[in-house]
């Protein structure tokens, strides 16, 4: 039933979109190779100019949360910045450089960092040069050495030394790369290349264009037609001049050329030709393109199984009101932005649950000799600043309660946007 993806892109650049658009592109093109009942929303296929990584781009970690079952380490408590891909560790620390051995490639202007304790130490590189290590070659084990001038003097990097791991969160000829053109999309397009007859007249040539979608034209040319002084390589020529399509939307699945002899055809009438043709083509593609219908709603429309909503709901407009009205629900209470939750509240209820991260899980003590009835994690709170949260745990369902209330300088001024819609928090009489 998808029809379409939402990629995350708000306060992203351009290197960015590229890449997670390419990597997204190839790993669909790849599902489809595999499943044939699936067929493509638009026409064309992409070629891309770089190797799709998300590692490359900022961000701050991933994880599949837990759709394939529990797990204790989906949270980054090392740092919440992006350390980046690890690229090798420190070997020597030197007067003004140090020497790094990777697998990688380092290039003047890339963005490295090191964890010291749990503070994450960036550093710029102003020079990168490989040079030779003992017991570590540039060959045959893909290792090498890199001697690393920073922009920032060696003795401004407290703990660095010998055995440090590095990672690099700034690729500077990967990012170069994409400032370039990085991908194309073509349709795909077969051409042919017959004498046009009127009855058993000879007028001239005509080109015929079938696209991967089905969809045909043709140009005509009305000429005389002279034999080729050089036959041999009358049809490679043609074929060359008629295969430029470089400047189009599309490119060659085939070209054939049916003459009865090898005709003597201008550079300039084949171009034409071409040019004519695509034209034609481009104009008969939007003519015979669909917007594609909506699937038609559900009716009746499916009820919700609760018939009142509360904050949680995150109701905070006609159209999301609307939307639950139709399908059942009577009573709705107004989101928590509309400012009307004064005291304590769930403000999250999440899976990831911090009793089962720091092993305080009444579950896992279950059945432990010694341990099962000992197990105490309450009361917990998380403390962010001068705000304090309490955690409470609903252990039926494994969820976590985040509780918290509304400071009360953002609760007495003015939601953030104007609700349109007036909200009871009764039913009325």
């Amino acid at each position: 039933g998808v029809r379409s993806f939402k990629i995350e892109g708000r306060y992203k650049d351009m290197a960015y979109v590229k890449n997670i658009t390419a990597h997204y592109r190839i790993l669909l093109d790849e599902i489809m190779e595999q499943r044939g009942e699936f067929t493509r929303a638009s026409s064309g296929t992409t070629r891309h100019y770089f190797r799709p990584d998300p590692d490359r781009n900022f961000h701050r970690g991933s994880t599949d949360y837990f759709a394939s079952g529990r797990k204790i380490d989906i949270g980054a408590f090392d740092s919440p910045k992006f350390i980046g891909q690890p690229i090798g560790h420190v070997v020597a620390v030197n007067d003004k450089s140090i020497d790094i051995q990777t697998s990688d490639e380092l290039n003047n202007g890339d963005g490295l960092n090191f964890m010291r304790k749990r503070e994450v130490v960036g550093l710029h590189v102003n020079r990168a040069e490989k040079v030779f290590s003992k017991g570590v070659h540039s060959k045959g084990d893909g290792q090498a050495v890199y001697r690393v001038f920073p922009k920032d003097p060696i003795s401004s990097y407290g703990g660095l030394k010998a055995g440090l791991p590095m990672h690099r969160n700034r690729d500077h000829a990967w990012d170069m790369a994409l400032t370039k053109e990085s991908a194309e999309r073509r349709i795909g397009v077969w051409l042919t290349l017959t004498e046009w007859m009127e009855g058993d007249v000879l007028k001239g040539l005509q080109l015929s264009l079938t696209d991967e979608d089905g969809i045909a034209t043709t140009a005509q040319v009305d000429m005389k037609l002279e034999q080729a002084k050089q036959p041999d390589t009358a049809v490679d020529s043609i074929k060359t001049h008629l295969g430029k399509l470089g400047g189009t939307d599309y490119s060659a699945l085939g070209l054939n050329v049916h003459l009865s002899q090898p005709w003597f055809v201008p550079a300039s009438t084949l171009n034409g030709m071409r040019r004519e043709a695509i034209e034609a083509l481009n104009a008969a593609r939007i003519a015979a393109w669909q917007r594609p219908l909506r699937k038609d709603p559900v009716q009746p429309y499916v009820e919700y199984p609760e018939k009142s909503l509360s904050f949680l709901a995150n109701v905070y407009n006609d159209k999301a009101r609307e939307f639950y009205k139709k399908h059942g629900v009577q009573m709705i209470a107004a989101a928590y932005e509309a400012h009307e939750e004064a005291g304590e509240v769930p403000v999250m209820i999440t899976k990831h649950c911090l009793r089962f991260s720091f092993n305080l899980c009444p579950k896992q003590a279950k059945g432990v000799k010694g341990v099962q009835g000992q197990v105490k994690a309450e009361p917990m709170v998380l403390v962010n600043g001068d705000q304090k949260y309490t955690l409470k745990f609903d252990c039926k369902p494994c969820e976590m309660h985040i509780i918290g209330k509304m400071r009360k300088d953002i609760f007495n001024s003015p939601p953030p946007s104007v609700v349109p819609i007036t909200f009871m928090k009764r039913k009325p009489a």
